[in-house]
């Protein structure tokens, strides 16, 4: 069984989907893997480092990708006129693609996976249960998001995060306010705190308040009924009413008065992020304030929030709007990354032969497959219940003869 590893093609991506520690681990499973030339540079990784640890360099991405019965992403594949190469007219009928596909964000291209009979997996559809957390690709990649952004704020920022008592004078710590406290917000309030910041957090889930307040931060929410209540299932945040949203406003308009750096992280998924920061807050901060928007790509928690850029106001507020953060700390973002990817392979290898055996029952494989034998599947993506649960499919290629 062939593992293939291409380079990423997207702009600005500098993540790789193998390091040469798990290329190890995957040759340990019986499987054969490849990787295109240059695939792992943006996170030093050289060529010479998994050649080490056994894999194959491959400079044709052709090669490489033709005849891969598995082929591990970091982003969904270049398909048509997207790019300069087309992945996915390169992949085999049966081959099994995996990686953070954004079925959400690019809709169409699950009629592709279908209608080239590839078998794909979005990793962003990990469910968030014990057993899974090995696998969790947002969680990993979201915790070092929520790091760095504390360091391009810090960059971004013409003052000192930690008070100082000098001989010349003292100079007063940062004042940081997080809004949207899952892994990111997690991270960036431990990370706000490591660096001498006074830090408070904001998020419309109440058990998230005692998270807060152990990591030395205040806890700002407006602490009604409907707040309570305010929390899925999946430990997602549920869209809040109209007449919360304007209460919750309120007292973050008072509170994004006095705050130096704001860092917001608050998405729902598939879904539009909300806006929590206005005009009016953006223009009550101070000059010199900064703030980082996470969920500029999903169209930003921020007015006024351009993607990929750095815009300051009239006011001389700062707007960091960039993209992929976790590509910005690409080294231990591919290393982590690429165990979640181990983590899941290991559930469909059998261990005996090599070969691909898909636990098509199981929890975590029904909530990540998109596509198979040519059919959309996923219930949030399939046209009918038919599609997305089939009574008795065919095996395909990917499986190798062995039953779903």
């Amino acid at each position: 069984m062939k593992v293939a590893i291409p380079k990423e093609r997207r702009a600005g991506e500098r993540r790789v989907a193998a390091s040469p520690e798990t290329v190890k681990k995957l040759k340990a499973l019986g499987l054969d893997v490849a990787v295109e030339s240059g695939a792992g540079a943006g996170a030093s990784f050289p060529d010479q480092h998994y050649a080490d640890a056994g894999a194959v360099i491959e400079t044709d991405p052709r090669a490489l990708l033709v005849d891969a019965d598995i082929v591990l992403k970091v982003q969904r594949p270049q398909i048509g006129g997207e790019g300069d190469l087309d992945e996915l007219a390169l992949l085999k009928t049966g081959a099994l693609l995996i990686g953070t596909l954004s079925p959400h964000g690019a809709p169409d291209s699950l009629k592709a996976y279908a209608a080239a009979g590839v078998t794909a997996f979005a990793m962003e559809f990990v469910p968030r249960i014990t057993r899974a957390q090995s696998m969790d690709v947002l969680s990993s990649q979201s915790n070092l998001a929520g790091y760095r952004a504390v360091l391009d704020a810090a960059h971004e920022f013409g003052r000192a995060f930690p008070m100082m008592m000098t001989a010349a004078g003292t100079v007063p710590p940062a004042r940081c306010l997080i809004m949207g406290v899952g892994v990111a917000g997690l991270q960036a309030i431990a990370t706000a705190r490591r660096l001498g910041a006074i830090v408070s957090a904001t998020d419309v889930r109440p058990a998230v308040k005692e998270q807060v307040q152990s990591l030395g931060a205040t806890f700002v929410a407006v602490e009604d009924d409907e707040f309570k209540q305010a929390e899925s299932k999946g430990g997602y945040a549920k869209e809040m009413s109209p007449e919360y949203r304007a209460k919750q406003a309120a007292l973050i308009t008072e509170t994004i008065k006095k705050q130096d750096i704001v860092i917001t992280t608050a998405l729902i998924p598939g879904r539009k992020a909300p806006i929590l920061v206005s005009a009016d807050m953006v223009a009550s901060m101070k000059p010199g304030a900064v703030i980082i928007d996470l969920a500029v790509e999903q169209g930003g928690n921020v007015e006024g929030v351009q993607p990929g850029l750095v815009v300051t106001t009239p006011g001389g507020v700062k707007i960091v709007g960039h993209l992929n953060v976790p590509s910005r700390i690409a080294v231990d973002a591919s290393a982590l990354y690429a165990r979640n990817l181990l983590s899941l392979l290991q559930l469909l290898i059998d261990k005996k032969t090599g070969a691909v055996s898909i636990p098509w029952t199981d929890e975590i494989v029904k909530g990540i497959a998109l596509t198979r034998d040519g059919r959309i599947i996923h219930p949030a993506f399939a046209s009918t219940p038919a599609e997305a649960a089939p009574s008795t499919p065919p095996a395909t290629n990917t499986e190798r003869g062995h039953n779903p």
